[in-house]
């Protein structure tokens, strides 16, 4: 049965969009985290303008903007354009920029690294529209949940894989982190080159170089459709909670459980392995249909285990680090490596039928736009996340609080998605009451 859902993965449907999405993000990562790493261990631009801590919020920043500036120009001309060739135009801007990144790093330029940041950060807002409005037009309906779960366990592992070697190289000789930034983007183009074309949605499409117009014209064009809107806000909900989980893990695993970096990356490695295993079995117990009953599952799973999590390890505080070896040796280590495990698996359950409901509910012509407004609206929640920890860490000093809010408001969220649509509820309850033998 598993075999029969994937036999699409390997095809040429399907494998270059994967391959090419793939290594965007892996690179994405690789380049970010070798650069904050090189800042934070190594010096890079020690001195140059700002201290290392506000260089790093800078650089966060900086990579997160474009999602505000060009989210609308790209839905534009992802509909306006062939996506294929679009993609192919991006994977080669991705090369230049990293033939400039690696020029970076070799003569340690920390403003013209930063630069290769925002047009990183504008490669991947252009890409994002692309890769998921190009999905319908690849995959069959019947495909598309199990393509959408394996678009979303790869982005999570790329990102895994990127951070654990950029954190590698980053102490490295100059020309093994460019050399490996280079690499991958070559790689990521020979992938697009193999991506079939698609004929544009619609050739008439206008591109609107006003940023402010044309963003306050696909917000309100997007919320105008309910369907979108609830999507929409349920997907920003699911990167505000992973935003939240996986900015106070370095110090959350210091804590509260007195792990060194090694620790940290274990933590990382289960909850970005959950998230791919629980984005696949989504859509596996869906049968190749959009069971949005299944967003309910995800979560009261993010809601039970987040605050297990808090439970098992609120008490306690540690000052000195250890490895993993020592941290394995407690006895509350292996339920907490289950929460956090499972914290991502309910992710997955929670996000891959919204992304699935985004694309079937817009039409072709406007598909692009709703997941341009997507991505500008995930990028508002993130700069939540990132604004109601540091509220909470200010008023509580308290990372146990953090988590438990987070835990405990997944249950608003399921409110106000129900709210908005009851056909949730419904859905959920069909599932379980009248179960199918499919093929």
């Amino acid at each position: 049965m598993i075999k029969d859902n994937l036999n699409f993965a390997t095809s040429r449907r399907f494998a270059p969009l994967f391959g090419t999405q793939f290594l965007g993000a892996f690179n994405d990562n690789l380049f970010k985290t070798a650069l904050f790493v090189s800042i934070s261990f190594y010096g890079l631009g020690q001195n140059e303008w700002l201290p290392a801590n506000q260089i790093l919020n800078l650089g966060a920043l900086l990579f997160i903007l474009p999602y505000f500036l060009f989210s609308a120009i790209s839905g534009e001309l992802s509909t306006k354009y062939d996506k294929a060739n679009l993609a192919r135009v991006v994977k080669i801007l991705e090369v230049l920029i990293m033939l400039a990144a690696a020029y970076g790093f070799y003569i340690q330029s920390a403003p013209l690294l930063f630069l290769c940041l925002f047009l990183m950060g504008s490669h991947s807002t252009l890409f994002g529209p692309l890769k998921y409005a190009i999905l319908p037009d690849y995959l069959n309906r019947k495909e598309l949940m199990m393509g959408n779960s394996l678009i979303e366990s790869g982005t999570f592992l790329a990102i895994l894989f990127g951070q654990i070697l950029g954190t590698m190289v980053a102490g490295s000789s100059h020309y093994v982190v460019g050399g490996w930034i280079l690499l991958v983007a070559v790689t990521g183009l020979a992938f697009s080159l193999f991506m079939p074309k698609v004929a544009p949605k619609n050739p008439q499409t206008r591109i609107d170089p006003n940023i402010a117009r044309s963003t306050k014209n696909l917000l309100k064009e997007t919320f105008a459709q309910r369907e979108l809107y609830t999507a929409i806000i349920g997907i920003s909900w699911f990167w505000l909670i992973g935003a939240i989980y996986t900015t106070q893990l370095p110090t959350f695993t210091q804590l509260h459980l007195g792990g060194n970096d090694h620790v940290f990356n274990l933590m990382l490695a289960l909850f970005s392995i959950g998230i791919a295993v629980g984005s696949i079995l989504c859509a596996k117990l869906s049968h190749q249909e959009l069971r949005l009953g299944l967003v309910i599952i995800g979560t009261l799973g993010l809601t039970v285990f987040g605050t297990l999590l808090v439970w098992l390890t609120h008490a306690n505080h540690y000052t000195q680090l250890s490895g993993i070896g020592t941290f394995l040796s407690q006895g509350y280590a292996w339920p907490v490596m289950a929460c956090m495990a499972l914290i991502g698996f309910f992710g997955g359950f929670f996000s891959v039928p919204l992304y699935t409901w985004l694309q079937t509910a817009s039409s072709e012509e406007f598909r692009a736009h709703a997941i341009a407004a997507n991505n500008i609206v995930n990028g508002l929640f993130m700069v939540a996340a990132a604004l109601f920890s540091a509220l909470v860490l200010f008023l509580f000093n308290s990372i146990s609080l953090l988590y438990l809010a987070a835990a405990l408001s997944n249950l608003a969220i399921l409110y106000y998605l129900i709210k908005l649509e009851p056909k949730m509820w419904q859905d959920l309850l069909s599932y379980f009451r009248f179960p199918r033998n499919r093929p």
